[in-house]
């Protein structure tokens, strides 16, 4: 491969893994270092927060993969997914395929420096991985399946510290699935009328004209189940800050979906993962 060919390729790797927009793998990194510090008690230590913190990454940028591939032929018709490198044709689905199984398996290698629990969680969360994709055709809120794929580092966190997964990591996985509910159904509201005419299947299209309140109270079953699990963990005046603070970016989140633009929708999924920073900024200090 000449010196000139190189750096394009390498161009169209990072637009396939979103490596200018880390907004995505930023709301799957801050729920699994709040459980590694909650499983930990504290700072879990060098060597799980580089495993946890890379391997959020490849694992995010490998889905990306999966996701394009599966999605080609729906990507041309919304004009935000039109350009992606795959469903323009700058990729072959096997080139990129290719590129989501050496991501993954760089992950595994980090996973498998851990333990036996670990490894075995990881099975399960690279299946759930692939399925999603396929997901938006079959049911009617495929954001559900996203929020257990996005919940996977909770209990791999807690089997890594703890080598089990106790009651305290599925509330939290309980709380992180509406968490996925809220953000991915403001995603999907601002594709909606292109996901409509295409046939795709979405919570914005599902929940209809409920769609605000619904990611309001998915908004709310979340804050209120994190503070219940992290209560006992938290200093009272510390959490009572923190989720004053959560609260506030909630209602700024229901200003910017209220009249359903595209551009609000948007800014308010991107802006999701502050709210994630602050939750386990929360729990580091407290």
């Amino acid at each position: 491969m000449s010196a000139a060919v190189l750096p394009s390729r390498l161009a169209l790797y990072l637009d396939l893994i979103r490596w200018d927009r880390p907004a995505g793998w930023l709301l799957l990194l801050w729920p699994t270092l709040t459980a590694l510090w909650v499983a930990a008690g504290g700072f879990p230590g060098w060597h799980l927060l580089g495993v946890f913190t890379l391997g959020t990454i490849l694992m995010r940028s490998a889905g990306c993969c999966v996701n394009d591939v599966a999605d080609r032929d729906f990507d041309k018709h919304v004009k935000r997914t039109a350009q992606r490198p795959v469903t323009r044709g700058a990729l072959g689905v096997r080139e990129a395929l290719a590129v989501g199984a050496a991501l993954a398996l760089l992950a595994f290698a980090l996973v498998l420096t851990t333990n036996a629990p670990t490894v075995l969680w990881s099975f399960a969360a690279l299946g759930v991985t692939v399925l999603y994709p396929f997901a938006k055709r079959a049911v009617a809120m495929p954001q559900a399946v996203l929020g257990v794929a996005f919940s996977f580092g909770i209990p791999m966190a807690f089997a890594a510290v703890q080598g089990t997964v106790p009651p305290v990591a599925w509330v939290l996985v309980a709380g992180n699935l509406l968490w996925v509910l809220a953000y991915d159904t403001e995603y999907a509201m601002v594709d909606r009328d292109d996901d409509l005419r295409i046939g795709i299947r979405t919570s914005a299209i599902t929940l209809g004209r409920w769609d605000v309140a619904a990611v309001l109270a998915f908004y709310a079953g979340f804050l209120l189940l994190w503070a219940w699990a992290l209560a006992p963990m938290v200093h009272p005046v510390v959490g009572a800050v923190t989720l004053a603070v959560a609260v506030a970016q909630v209602a700024w989140h229901a200003r910017l979906i209220w009249g359903r633009t595209r551009e609000g929708c948007f800014q308010a999924f991107r802006i999701n993962h502050w709210l994630g920073a602050t939750l386990f900024a929360g729990v580091v200090v407290g």
